[in-house]
């Protein structure tokens, strides 16, 4: 396929075979085998009414602002983009999920304790505040998420991952997946005998620790140990997302991300709270320039009610997974290092419409494939016992830049290892700039990478969208930035981000099981900033000193 309405890697995943498509964690993403359908993000105008009458067998989540979650056969959606109401489709990407001493360092004990500026008494906890977590669930039964009469401060658990056990057990309402627990439920839970009667009411567990340690930092009163480790904002209210697909151990996708980010926002509206909603986590497919349908939503939907969204960096700096520069006169040769045992890689090269180059690939054994020159869509390519599948993006209404995606996929069980090669060969160049990326170091070997990255621009997406603010780390012991921390500029349009950094290193927070332990990412630096805008809100909106301390204001301020 080749259709502008359609994003590039869509188009490329519905172009190649169904067994090419499995074996590539990428292009497989959104897609369900079972029943053939896939799940993509759409931006539309007017109404998506008649569309539910129309094809009863999609499901369709219409978030706010003209976006939408739909489910459909795979065969309709060349069918869904031809609707004149669908400005453009954009298939789901994985996420990835990247304190005493750093509040001290953060400067937020003075705001804490009434010892602010001379004359003024904050006193700030966040009182009256709502903070949003979206992350991996968080341990309910933590005491520093209970008030002192061990009654809960979560308002409420979606957790997109659970299947709902008796008809009373149900998503929110407007959407088709997970549970949602209430406060109630929540105090049933935490007033049973034991763990295994508590899991029996509520059986909200976070596997993995990341959403506890998170929601800890923001909000956490440190009542296990006596107010020791206390967040930021600790008087505030929670509300918290456990993202994820499910029936499924697989990570989290943007899709979820977005209808969690669409819940949030309109329970605090139903509660007339102004919310801080912290997102720690992000991806490395995109332009980096904050113009996907991720990024533009949060954009837009973070002006849509009192709130402030915050974003981590993402950890990638010092990963290898970026390099750039500039293709003047001569060919510019890129090295790519390819580890042993990679099953599976991709490379993203984004550049500018203006410039025409021809692409040669080297294969780690010397032999070179013919110039790839500019083309339209899809094709492959073998080289040695490695496939590349291509795909030579061309305008979009929501992309003006352009994209050249490779995607290696073994004929065997790994891709050829050694140092592969791309050649880039000027044919008319006007601007030319070009970055490429690699997948989140997360998920490729530490042998695979850019034999000369480039540090800069390796912000994770949804961090690059105009509309939040945007957190990198430090390590608040030596006063040094934090190696790992993504940077920025955005790429092409050349935002100043990250906005701010915070401590990041070693921050003791929450652990499941009612206690702590230390972490290091922007992951943790992230939910500082949170916690701030929570007590900047307080003081704005709950206390009346400024009813329009949400949002644009406090990006203003960072």
């Amino acid at each position: 396929m080749n259709n502008e309405k359609i994003e590039n890697l869509l188009n490329l995943a519905l172009d190649v075979s169904e067994e090419e498509r499995m074996r590539s964690p990428e292009l497989s993403v959104g897609f369900d085998r079972e029943d053939d359908t896939w799940e993509v993000i759409v931006k539309y105008f007017g109404m998506l009414a008649p569309l539910a009458e129309q094809f009863p067998q999609w499901q369709i989540t219409e978030l706010m602002n003209e976006y939408a979650i739909i489910r459909l056969p795979q065969r309709q959606i060349e069918q869904l983009a031809q609707l004149a109401q669908i400005e453009y489709i954009e298939k789901p990407k994985r996420l990835y999920f990247e304190v005493t001493q750093g509040r001290s360092a953060s400067c937020m004990l003075p705001v804490q304790t009434g010892r602010g500026a001379v004359g003024s008494e904050t006193n700030l906890t966040g009182a009256g505040v709502l903070v949003g977590i979206i992350d991996s669930g968080i341990d309910y039964r933590h005491p520093d998420f209970c008030n002192a009469d061990g009654t809960s401060r979560i308002v409420a658990i979606w957790d997109q991952t659970a299947q709902p056990r008796s008809e009373d057990e149900a998503p929110p309402e407007g959407f088709f997946m997970g549970v949602e627990y209430d406060r109630e439920r929540i105090n049933e839970a935490l007033l049973a005998p034991g763990t295994p009667e508590a899991l029996q009411l509520l059986p909200e567990v976070d596997t993995s620790g990341h959403g506890t340690h998170v929601a800890g930092i923001t909000a956490g009163n440190g009542r296990a140990l006596g107010g020791r480790n206390r967040g930021v904002a600790y008087e505030s209210e929670l509300l918290v997302v456990k993202l994820g697909v499910p029936g499924s151990s697989s990570f989290p996708r943007t899709t979820e991300l977005m209808m969690a980010v669409d819940y949030c926002i309109r329970k605090a509206q139903r509660l007339g709270m102004p919310l801080a909603l912290n997102l720690s986590f992000g991806n490395n497919y995109g332009s980096h320039s904050g113009t996907s349908l991720l990024e533009t939503y949060l954009t837009d939907i973070s002006s849509y009610w009192k709130c402030c969204v915050v974003a981590g960096s993402g950890n990638e700096a010092a990963k290898r997974v970026h390099t750039s520069g500039v293709l003047e006169d001569s060919s510019v040769r890129i090295e790519l290092a390819v580890g042993e045992f990679e099953s599976s890689l991709n490379v993203q090269l984004w550049k500018s419409y203006a410039d025409d180059f021809s692409i040669m690939l080297v294969h780690p054994r010397g032999n070179r494939r013919e110039v790839i020159a500019p083309f339209s869509g899809s094709s492959q390519i073998r080289m040695g016992d490695t496939r590349l599948l291509i795909y030579y993006g061309e305008p979009s209404p929501y992309s003006p830049f352009q994209e050249i995606y490779f995607e290696f996929l073994p004929e065997k069980a790994y891709i050829d290892p050694g140092l592969w090669q791309i050649v880039l060969m000027p044919e008319r160049i006007v601007e030319g700039n070009y970055d490429l990326w690699l997948p989140s170091g997360s998920v490729t070997g530490p042998a695979t990478g850019f034999l000369h990255s480039t540090p800069e621009t390796t912000l994770t997406i949804p961090s690059t969208a105009f509309g939040v603010i945007t957190v990198g780390a430090y390590d608040s012991l030596t006063d040094a930035p934090a190696a790992f921390s993504g940077r920025g500029y955005t790429r092409a349009l050349r935002q100043v981000k990250p906005d701010l950094v915070a401590p990041g290193v070693d921050i003791v927070s929450c652990a499941p099981g009612s206690g702590y332990a230390s972490r290091t990412g922007t992951s943790m630096a992230t939910p500082f900033v949170t916690g701030a805008a929570a007590l900047l809100m307080q003081w704005g909106i709950v206390e009346e000193n400024d009813p329009f301390l949400y949002d644009a204001v406090i990006i203003g301020l960072s």
